[in-house]
């Protein structure tokens, strides 16, 4: 009897553990984790670029002097709009020691010139009233005596303007006059600096920039993997890192034929055209981003780009199809546009099919790889 009872509970023993181990095998082959799913949807997908940039003005221009000085007062401050012919600045001639000395020399010998002119002019105007010169020996000494006087006129006046600026016959090269209309950007000036003159060796001392910011264009860059899809008056949507909530349209008008390589990657320079709004004031340099849409497709089959997988070998795109109860099928697709949210399905998916959607916030297992080897195999 006792050997009955002790068969007995060693058999209840090992089907216990049979069963527990039956049990505990079944437990850990079930994924823990209830999947959700999600069926194609039909949508419209942008591509989009962006281009980094600025909002600066069309007409952009530098009021240099026309002669060498010192600063003697300024009329204008930034911000300020004027019109063309608007005093900006005033200077003080500082002659040059040399050219004063030429130019005094130049007016003392026409000086001695014209007296000698003069003297023989009114002895053979004299003699010509009298009919001892011929007449065409008179008007010949005539034309030299004028031409002594016209001679030292031009050098009086050369003088003058070393010494003044200005030889007094018209607008003073000592005013500094604005050449267009628009709003003083910058003076980079003050009273007592020193200016150098703009000529064919130099390009002069910037007294005031001056533009027009009534007439914005966008600048900025593109990289060279978008350039190829940009088009001329293609629209684009600017916002301004000043200004929230706010944005401009523009037309793409120049696209650079050739790129600038700039931290290892070549960009291209693109301009637009900034239509202006009203309701708030834009700066010359404020910074921008364009964004231009350079694909688009409507209503297409498309998913979340964050449902598709990629395999490891082959690099193909797939997803998982629900085909029971938390039970999923590997489906390989082809894909189109991306918007960077919803991807188009070319082929392998229909707007019925209920793709697998992943919790991210789960790791993934080793026996998952296995499985989808084994189903793909």
């Amino acid at each position: 009897m006792k050997k009955v009872i002790k068969y007995v509970v060693i058999i209840a023993i090992i089907l216990g553990v049979v069963f527990a181990t039956n049990f505990f095998i079944q437990t850990n082959n079930q994924d823990p984790v209830q999947y959700k799913s999600e069926n194609p949807i039909r949508t419209t997908i942008e591509k989009k670029t962006v281009a980094t940039g600025k909002v600066v003005p069309e007409d952009e221009v530098e009021i240099k002097p026309q002669i060498s000085g010192i600063v003697e007062e300024v009329f204008v401050k930034e911000g300020e709009v004027v019109q063309t012919g608007d005093l900006i600045a005033r200077i003080k001639v500082v002659p040059n020691e040399q050219a004063l000395n030429s130019a005094s020399g130049r007016v003392e010998n026409a000086k001695i010139a014209l007296k000698n002119s003069e003297i023989d002019y009114k002895r053979n105007k004299a003699l010509y009233e009298k009919g001892i010169v011929a007449n065409q020996d008179f008007i010949a000494i005539e034309l030299r005596y004028n031409q002594s006087k016209q001679e030292l006129e031009n050098a009086e006046n050369d003088l003058k303007i070393i010494k003044l600026g200005t030889a007094g016959r018209g607008a003073a090269n000592t005013n500094i006059r604005a050449t267009v209309s628009g709003t003083v950007l910058t003076v980079p000036v003050k009273k007592g600096d020193q200016l150098v003159e703009s000529n064919t060796f130099n390009p002069g001392t910037t007294v005031a920039t001056i533009a027009d910011l009534t007439n914005m264009i966008f600048e900025g860059q593109v990289d060279e993997a978008e350039v190829g899809k940009l088009k001329l008056n293609m629209p684009l949507s600017i916002s301004l890192g000043a200004v929230d909530d706010k944005t401009l349209d523009a037309t793409l008008r120049f696209v650079a034929p050739q790129g600038i390589e700039e931290q290892g990657a070549v960009q291209f320079k693109i301009e637009a055209n900034v239509v202006l709004d009203s309701t708030f004031f834009v700066r010359a340099g404020y910074s921008a981003n364009a964004t231009i849409v350079i694909g688009q497709k409507e209503n297409v089959l498309a998913i979340k780009e964050a449902l598709v997988q990629f395999d490891e070998i082959t690099k193909e795109p797939f997803v998982e199809l629900e085909m029971g109860d938390q039970e999923f099928e590997i489906k390989e697709v082809e894909l189109g546009i991306s918007d960077g949210i919803n991807v188009e399905i070319l082929d392998g998916l229909t707007e019925t099919d209920k793709v697998k959607v992943w919790n991210i916030t789960e790791p993934f297992k080793k026996k998952n790889d296995k499985d989808k080897k084994k189903k793909r195999g």
